[in-house]
Order: C-alpha cells, then sequence, then structure tokens
C-alpha cells in the first residue's frame, strides 16, 4: 500500500512549480505546437541558468525543467513567458504531435483544442476538477494518441465523419458514447468536463462510468450526439523515425533516452537542426522530439548529429524499451537511483529487448513513469531492487535484491531467457512462458553471486 502522503498530487504548472529531490519542476505543455527553434535555444539557456540543466520529455509530450529554486522559479517563468510555448496551467488538452503538418486526410486539432483551452479557461467549473483530469483532440494522423489515457477523447473521422466521442481510458478500453459534428466538437468536450466537475474534485471519468455507466454523462450531449461505432485499431504510432508533413518537407523523430537529456546536448541538437534547415520541435508521447521543416536530404545528416549527442534515433535501439523514472537522490520518494540505472539495464537485458517488451526501473511503488504493467518492473523499496514479473511497480515484488546486483539480475534473466526463446519466438512470449517463479529465481541469486 502507497502511503497517502507519496501519492502524486497536482500537475506543475508554470505558476504552481512541484518540489522534488533536486528542487523545483515545472511542466510544460508543448503539445501540438512547433517551438521555434530560437525559443528552444532561450529555454536551455533558462534551464541552465534558473535550474540545474536538467530537460525531460515525459510519456505524454510534456516538457519538465528541473532544479529550480523559489527564488530562481519566479525568474524562470519570466524567462519562458515571452518564448510561446504553453506553459501548463490548466487542464491538459492534448492533440497529435504532428497536428496542422500532418498530410491530408488528417484533421488539425489545434483549432478545436484552442477553442476548447478559451472556453474551460472562462468556465467556473474548471476550478472543481481534479489534477490529473485530461483531454485528448486526435486529429487522425498517423502520430496518434491511442496509447494515451484521458477522460475525455475526441477523434476525427474522415471527410464529414464528424469527431468520435470517448470517455475513460486509451483508445481500446474507452467508453465510446458516438460521434458528433465538427461544427459541435468544443462544445460537446466542454460539456463532458463539466459534467466530470459535477461530480466532485477526485473524480475521473472511468470511475464515474464504473460506479454509474455512461448514463451519467450521454444527457450533456444527448443533443449533439449521433449513434456510430467505436474507433477502428491502428497501428502503433512511431515516433521514432522519418515522417513526411503536407508541404512536402519532412519531421525527424528522436527520442530521449531514459527521458531526459541536458540543455547542452539539446542546445547543440538545436543548433545542428538549424544548419540543416529546420524550422522547430514539436513534442511527442514516448519521451520523444520531433524536427519539423527538414529538407529530405539534410534528414540522416542530423540524425546521425543527434545520435553523437546521445539522443535516439533507431527504432531498435534497447534504451527505448527500459523506462526508468528520475529515482534517488532527485525524487525525495525514491529508493533506489532509478535513472543511474537505466543505462546499467538497458546494457544487461539488451539480448531481449526487441521490442515486444518493456522493462520498468521504478524508485518507488508510485509507478510515475509507467503506471502499468510490464513485463518486468523493478521497484525500488527499503530493502532494495524488488522484482515483478507481468505487473506493475504496484504490485508486491516476487524477489528483492541490493541495488548493486541489479544488472547482474538483469543479465542473468537476459541470458536465460535468449536461451530458452524457441525459433520465432518473441522475447515477450518467452518471459510469460517461462513465468513468475522462475524468472524471481534467476533474479534471487545474483544477490549471492
Amino acid at each position: 500500500m502507497i502511503d497517502p502522503s507519496r501519492r502524486r498530487g497536482a500537475c506543475p504548472g508554470l505558476t504552481a512549480p512541484m518540489q522534488t529531490g533536486d528542487g523545483l519542476l515545472v511542466r510544460l505543455t508543448g503539445s501540438g505546437s512547433t517551438i521555434g527553434l530560437d525559443a528552444g535555444a532561450a529555454l536551455c539557456a533558462a534551464a541552465r541558468r534558473h535550474g540545474n540543466g536538467i530537460i525531460e520529455v515525459t510519456a505524454r509530450g510534456s516538457i519538465q525543467i528541473r532544479g529550480l529554486t523559489a527564488a530562481s522559479a519566479p525568474a524562470f517563468a519570466d524567462a519562458v513567458a515571452p518564448l510561446g510555448i504553453a506553459a501548463g496551467d490548466g487542464i491538459p488538452i492534448l492533440t497529435d504531435p504532428l497536428a496542422g503538418l500532418a498530410p491530408a486526410p488528417a484533421t488539425d486539432a489545434r483549432r478545436v483544442a484552442g477553442a476548447l483551452r478559451q472556453w474551460l479557461a472562462a468556465a467556473s467549473f474548471a476550478a472543481l476538477l481534479g489534477p490529473k483530469v485530461s483531454v485528448v483532440i486526435d486529429g487522425g494522423s498517423a502520430l496518434h494518441l491511442d496509447d494515451l489515457s484521458a477522460d475525455i477523447r475526441l477523434r476525427a473521422g474522415t471527410g464529414q465523419a464528424g469527431w468520435q466521442v470517448g470517455l475513460g481510458g486509451d483508445a481500446a478500453s474507452a467508453t465510446t458514447l458516438g460521434s458528433v459534428a465538427p461544427t459541435a466538437a468544443v462544445e460537446a468536450a466542454a460539456r463532458l468536463v463539466e459534467t466530470l466537475a459535477q461530480h466532485g474534485p477526485q473524480a475521473r471519468a472511468r470511475d464515474v462510468i464504473r460506479n454509474r455507466g455512461s448514463g451519467a454523462f450521454t444527457p450533456a450531449i444527448a443533443h449533439l450526439l449521433t449513434q456510430a461505432p467505436g474507433p477502428a485499431p491502428r497501428p502503433r504510432s512511431e515516433a521514432i523515425g522519418i515522417h513526411p508533413l503536407r508541404d512536402g518537407r519532412l519531421g525527424l523523430g528522436i527520442g530521449l533516452a531514459f527521458g531526459h537529456t541536458d540543455a547542452a546536448a539539446l542546445d547543440a541538437l538545436i543548433e545542428r537542426a538549424g544548419h540543416a534547415g529546420a524550422s522547430g520541435l514539436r513534442t511527442a508521447p514516448d519521451r520523444a522530439l520531433i524536427v519539423v521543416g527538414l529538407a529530405a536530404d539534410s534528414a540522416p545528416a542530423l540524425a546521425a548529429d543527434a545520435e553523437s549527442l546521445g539522443f535516439i534515433t533507431r527504432r531498435a535501439d534497447p534504451r527505448r524499451y527500459v523506462v526508468a523514472c528520475a529515482g534517488a537522490p532527485i525524487c525525495a520518494a525514491a529508493e533506489i537511483p532509478a535513472r543511474a540505472l537505466g543505462p546499467l539495464i538497458s546494457s544487461a537485458a539488451a539480448p531481449i529487448l526487441d521490442g515486444s517488451s518493456t522493462i520498468h526501473v521504478s524508485g518507488c511503488p508510485k509507478g510515475c513513469a509507467h503506471p502499468g504493467a510490464c513485463a518486468l518492473t523493478i521497484v525500488g523499496g527499503q530493502g532494495g531492487c524488488g522484482l515483478v514479473v507481468d505487473g506493475s511497480a504496484r504490485d508486491q515484488p516476487s524477489a528483492t535484491i541490493a541495488a548493486a546486483a541489479l544488472p547482474s539480475g538483469i543479465a542473468s534473466i537476459a541470458q536465460d531467457v535468449a536461451r530458452a526463446k524457441r525459433p520465432g519466438e518473441r522475447s515477450a512470449d518467452t518471459l510469460a512462458r517461462l513465468g513468475d517463479a522462475p524468472l524471481a529465481a534467476i533474479f534471487r541469486a545474483a544477490d549471492h553471486g
């Protein structure tokens, strides 16, 4: 059971930084808008001047600046305010990363998102919403948001099909209400948010539906709804790589190893992007950045530059399949240095990181970096590093070893899984076939090796 005093609280916006182990943290949404290269360079300078220079991109595509102080946070806010980067205050409204840039038939979700932000900013009920309430507005591009959970979901249909409306969860688990006309999308989303606010400051859409059914929401937009099937499954959204844009130019998706970089490396990337003719940056879920406005002949060289700076440019890079939170001492709640352990784990587990499974290294049982289940989860506790097989950081570990033995424990598991793999079998399937007890025994033995 998690100590209530250590639960995640309100989102740390520009005007309300959050205290962490390395100082104050500020989150900027960055969703669906291009950050100009000059603005990006100015953000890096502000992160160095007023914080500790660590810049993160989260699993939901937000930017986080770390290491601010009570004295420096207002100066940081003043430095960032003119840059045109969304401040992260208010209800998070997420749009697909290439909104307005993706080729047809994708719809530009920014218009709906902007109008909804204005509606909610003027609404008295917005103050009644819980800190984790969010809205996803997906314009239907290849870089979609199907894997992100949200309380309210809008997904653009093709042509004049309007927007599909869902509640609570990701695209696969959300409850479908139907669809609304393009002209009614903003009103529908706002009325659904208002309905959620009426259920109290801790209410989330999935909980209301579980307790009262979708009928708790449908009356609010019944006059706007038409019956429609749920959204069809789509191939997984993949930020890393080359993305065609509607103006004939390209976007280059790169990843931040373990979700973070330092301001100097990002500033160097921005400088080289400028030399390559890029027009700006977008953030993307799964801890990625997209450099936009590139000519076809400049993208490969920029990708090579990004890799030399420590960024991820290959989809098969094993670092992509290890998720690590900030960990100790950066996070006051963490019991192990999760971020420092991330590179060691990705190296030790490289033989089985084939893209079919993920390893989550969590500094404590909150599991902030990856709340869901993973094939393997390492969770920090007072006794060291616990192993959870096919579960989350909130589950009871089946074995615990000292942090110093963790790389050996993961390497031993990887070796046994590699030996046990059948022809054509994915690592995730082998892990599932071996099961909890054998893997826990292998892990535990590393503590005595």
